[in-house]
């Protein structure tokens, strides 16, 4: 004879919808975070040993710019000298300029890259000196958030809360199981032992 099962109290339906919440969160999630994961840890040891990629490639380049003078009375027309240097093929955002008297200094930065600029307002004469550090350095900056769009910025937000959620439901997952509770705040401990001592040694 076939008896129905009791039936589940409101506790038990509680961890029951939990436990499957978690599931489907840390399985889904696992997956959209996978290529963060992948790129923040590889990147995460090239930051740790710069020195097996070698310095970045540093190139003087002189020249006249056709747009000269860039004076408009005491003013400056930044916009007009900053799109002349571009065509010059500069590249990513500037990050800072200056002038002093009828010198003026312009740095363009992206990541892996840096463009620093001095021209002469009233002739157009320019010195340029160009650091690309290669594909390696460029996946470094991209890593730290540096000299990068705002949107990438909101990449590297998102990445961290994804990677917070798969951290938090798989240890949700764990402790739903009887028979890893205990290994897993056993490791879950250790692990912030040994990661706190770590982190309080390199401190010091």
């Amino acid at each position: 004879m076939i008896t129905a099962g009791k039936p589940r109290s409101g506790t038990g339906l509680l961890r029951a919808r939990l436990y499957a919440w978690a599931r489907v969160l840390h399985l889904y999630l696992s997956m959209l975070a996978l290529m963060a994961v992948l790129f923040f840890a590889l990147t995460g040891l090239t930051l740790n040993h710069p020195e097996w990629f070698g310095e970045g490639r540093v190139r003087k380049l002189t020249g006249t710019l056709s747009g000269a003078p860039y004076l408009q009375g005491e003013a400056v027309d930044w916009l007009r000298l900053s799109e002349d240097l571009r065509a010059l093929g500069l590249r990513g955002r500037v990050s800072e300029y200056g002038q002093s008297g009828a010198q003026a200094w312009l740095s363009f930065r992206a990541p892996g890259y840096g463009a620093d600029a001095q021209v002469d307002l009233k002739t157009g004469a320019y010195t340029l000196s160009l650091t690309e550090a290669g594909l390696v350095a460029a996946l470094n900056d991209l890593h730290k958030g540096r000299d990068t769009p705002g949107a990438w910025k909101w990449a590297i937000d998102l990445s961290a809360l994804f990677l917070a959620l798969v951290s938090l439901t798989g240890l949700l997952l764990s402790l739903f199981l009887r028979k890893t509770r205990r290994p897993a705040l056993l490791t879950l401990l250790l692990g912030l032992l040994l990661f706190g001592g770590l982190a309080l040694w390199a401190s010091l």
